[in-house]
């Protein structure tokens, strides 16, 4: 339990006026691509994806703030006046309201931490398919309150691991106390229905698998066929058997026995596994295991070590060569990443990856890698609260103004260079992304009961849609209320003098032009969508509008 902990719990059930707003003009592929590139607060985010991808998502990955004393971490009271917030932080954001520095002499340190994570973790959940799982970068500094409200939240059940990733290669010379050199990966699933995938062999593993004598059985390496037992321990082990070149009796060490019992040592001469050298130069045999009958991977571990999965310095270097200098702090690399998409994700499967800490779009770049090299059709969403880069950063220096700026440049380049790289692997490479940005309804607010209007004042409320909205707003605010995946493919065309948007091959189509000719209401309902919606404006009269559904 912590202070505001209730508050927290109320917050992810709050219901907002807010919707998201597609942006073509900073997007990549609109047309084609299933990726998706959100920016706003992450928690207005995930309540505006809960009808839409409910159940959907295969794996989440997040990398929220640390709370070091010197994270900014969101508030999500917009209630507070600039001259409280300044008051209280001194650091502030273009809505007054977005941000604060929480450091360790606010007395609530830990207790508005938790009450930040909460809310987005229940809500996370629900986008979970029942076979999905969930991932979470943390250190010391609240890794023991994030896995308690994960227990909560997810279950204790659904607890899986708490992986160490080496997150350093060597030890910082001016820290004051004891170094840290790693962080932890806490893992958990939505339920036991979630299945993790074997590792793919590393090269290093592979290169112990040859095959020597040509045996038709393909590659294979060699183990002990001795054991450390005594023959007092293990009479039944000791033995005398044939060398296959001298025919002399061969014996364990004095204080050794074999590792096999008489009846299957003849087993497994039979089954010519006993390897001796070559010309059989070996005084004892070691048994040959082959590629073939082992598991397809290796089994994963809770240690990561950087030489597996990349450290901080591998990710900062990646950026700065991407991108042209050190535009981002911190990030994560990309090996860490690909190793928790190999972990729970398929390449046939069409996965859903979300990452709601986008930061510098490492988990992007990942899916994308991965999919590259191995034909996959993985799918990202990435979050990203526009947060202001410093004037004094690389980054600010660079163009950037904010993160989002950075993590869609970061995207695109990647996307780049992967297929670049790839070259026919990438044929089918989706490197797009679809920008969205969370914005106010589309809808104007109501003020007054219908009862406080007069006559005159009704022609200002001819349209309940807010200027400066256009068809493309009002399109993905119909998919977000119903529920629709805003990755589904779109097409525009005009029949007669009217836009006229198909979504998904027809499950829904829309036509917002003022004053709609009946013509082109037949040929939409010709078409027979599942869905087909209009503005109130594209009706001249009321009975222009009934006849729309005796037409239908």
């Amino acid at each position: 339990t912590w202070v505001g902990k209730k508050a927290a719990m109320v917050e992810a059930n709050k219901p907002i006026r807010k919707t998201l707003r597609p942006c073509e003009e900073e997007s990549k592929n609109w047309e084609t691509t299933e990726n998706l590139y959100i920016e706003g607060d992450n928690l207005e985010v995930l309540k505006l994806l809960q009808e839409s991808y409910l159940g959907k998502v295969k794996v989440i990955y997040i990398d929220p703030p640390y709370n070091t004393g010197n994270d900014f971490i969101y508030r999500d009271d917009f209630k507070i006046s600039k001259e409280e917030y300044e008051e209280e932080s001194g650091v502030y954001d273009e809505d007054d309201n977005r941000l604060f520095r929480n450091t360790e002499n606010n007395g609530r340190f830990h207790s508005d931490w938790c009450s930040f994570i909460y809310p987005r973790l229940q809500l996370s959940k629900n986008l979970l398919s029942d076979n999905g799982v969930l991932f979470v970068s943390i250190d010391d500094n609240e890794q023991t309150n994030l896995r308690k409200i994960c227990d909560e939240v997810f279950g204790q059940e659904n607890f899986i691991a708490q992986i160490i990733w080496q997150k350093k290669y060597s030890v910082s010379n001016d820290d004051p106390g004891i170094a840290p050199m790693h962080d932890y990966i806490l893992v958990y699933q939505k339920s036991d229905k979630f299945r993790r995938n074997l590792l793919p062999r590393s090269e290093k593993q592979l290169q112990r698998y040859n095959n020597p004598d040509n045996d038709p059985r393909g590659d294979w390496t060699s183990g002990e066929y001795v054991s450390s037992k005594t023959k007092e321990e293990r009479p039944t082990l000791w033995y005398p058997i044939k060398h296959p070149k001298t025919g002399k009796d061969v014996w364990p060490d004095e204080n050794a026995v074999w590792r096999y019992s008489k009846e299957k040592h003849e087993k497994i001469v039979a089954e010519n596994r006993l390897y001796w050298g070559v010309d059989f130069s070996y005084e004892k045999p070691r048994l040959k295991r082959f590629l073939s009958e082992i598991k397809d991977g290796v089994v994963p571990s809770t240690w990561w070590p950087f030489t597996d999965v990349g450290h901080n310095d591998e990710a900062s270097k990646e950026t700065g060569t991407l991108m042209g200098k050190k535009v981002f702090s911190s990030p994560k690399p990309v090996r860490l990443i690909n190793r928790i998409l190999l972990l729970a994700t398929k390449s046939n499967d069409n996965d859903i990856v979300l990452d709601f800490f986008s930061g510098a779009a490492t988990t992007a770049h990942a899916v994308m890698q991965l999919n590259a090299e191995d034909g996959g059709n993985r799918k990202f969403i990435m979050v990203q609260l526009p947060e202001e880069t410093s004037k004094k950063s690389e980054a600010y220096k660079a163009g950037y103004k904010n993160i989002c700026e950075i993590g869609k440049e970061r995207i695109r380049r990647a996307g780049e260079k992967i297929e670049e790289e790839a070259g026919f692997m990438a044929q089918n490479l989706d490197n797009g992304f679809r920008v969205f940005k969370v914005d106010s309804t589309n809808m104007k607010d109501v003020y007054y009961a219908a009862g406080e209007y007069d006559q005159r004042q009704l022609d200002m409320f001819t349209s309940n849609i807010k200027e400066g909205r256009n068809d493309m707003d009002l399109l993905y605010g119909c998919l977000l209320g119903w529920g629709l995946p805003l990755s589904l493919p779109h097409e525009m065309e005009q029949i007669g003098e009217a836009t006229v948007h198909t979504v998904n091959d027809g499950d829904l189509i829309a036509c917002f032009a003022d004053e709609i000719d009946e013509s082109i209401i037949r040929e939409i309902a010709k078409r027979q969508p599942l869905r087909a919606v209009f503005r109130d404006s594209s009706f001249a009269a009321s009975p222009d509008k009934i006849n729309v559904g005796e037409i239908f």
